[in-house]
């Protein structure tokens, strides 16, 4: 009888180590899988910090564009406001100067 129980308890016992040591691989391959997510969490973070900055600076870049622009209007209104032949003439001549720095721009490239 002690045989026959011995015996048993042996392969049980190497049974369940199998199941330990096919437990330890997955753990390890988990710990790899979670370590890999978090440093792609901690980039994901890091890039949507750069991201909001970019943007916060975009955001103040056109707010001054803004500002220009609608400088720009008020002159155009108070041109309007003259006569017909003075605003023609300097409707060609800011198309003039527009039409030269875009030909600077594209012969400095």
């Amino acid at each position: 009888g002690d045989g026959a129980a011995a015996g048993s308890y042996g392969y049980a016992n190497s049974g369940y180590s199998v199941y330990e040591e096919e437990n330890d691989r997955l753990t390890e391959s988990l710990r790899t899988k979670v370590s890999a997510i978090k440093s792609l969490s901690i980039e994901i973070g890091t890039e949507v910090k750069n991201q909001n900055k970019m943007l916060s600076e975009m955001e103040n870049d056109f707010d001054s564009t803004g500002g220009l622009l609608g400088a720009t209007m008020g002159r155009l209104r108070t041109l309007s406001r003259g006569s017909q032949t003075k605003l023609l003439c300097y409707m060609m001549l800011f198309s003039l100067f527009v039409f030269f720095v875009i030909y600077w721009i594209i012969k400095l490239r």
